[in-house]
């Protein structure tokens, strides 16, 4: 059985960090490129940042370039999200997914969630100020 679990959200004033990490099971990590999303109340569910299967490329949103890192650690089959600068715009639920490898050429892959395999549960994360 798959298993995505998100930790690390909470509390935060703006201006404060979180680092988030997704700790994955029942599949094999590095056949898996990795993603975050979020979804913040009323609104729809928005891309966040996604790294490949290698770890050699990343890309964000353009709402958190500067601010967010993702990273991923395959001995732990865990990936994480540095989330710095936090802004209460930045306050919603994020989610960490699970895109299976492929070489094939997909416009918007690692933009569209339902692109994705895999989801996990959520972590709430909350800006204050």
């Amino acid at each position: 059985q798959v298993q995505l679990v998100e930790r690390g959200g909470g509390l935060v004033q703006a201006g404060g960090s979180l680092r988030l990490s997704c700790a994955a099971s029942g599949l094999t990590f590095s056949s898996y490129n990795m993603g975050w999303f979020r979804q913040a109340p009323g609104k729809e569910r928005e891309f966040v940042a996604a790294i490949t299967w290698s770890g050699g490329s990343a890309y964000y949103a353009d709402s958190v370039k500067g601010r967010f890192a993702i990273s991923r650690d395959d001995a732990e089959n865990t990936t994480y999200l540095q989330m710095n600068s936090l802004k209460p715009e930045d306050t919603a639920v994020y989610y960490c997914a699970a895109l299976r490898k492929t070489y094939a050429k997909i416009t918007n892959y690692y933009t569209q969630g339902s692109h994705y395999n895999y989801w996990g549960q959520g972590t709430q994360v909350t800006v204050s100020s």
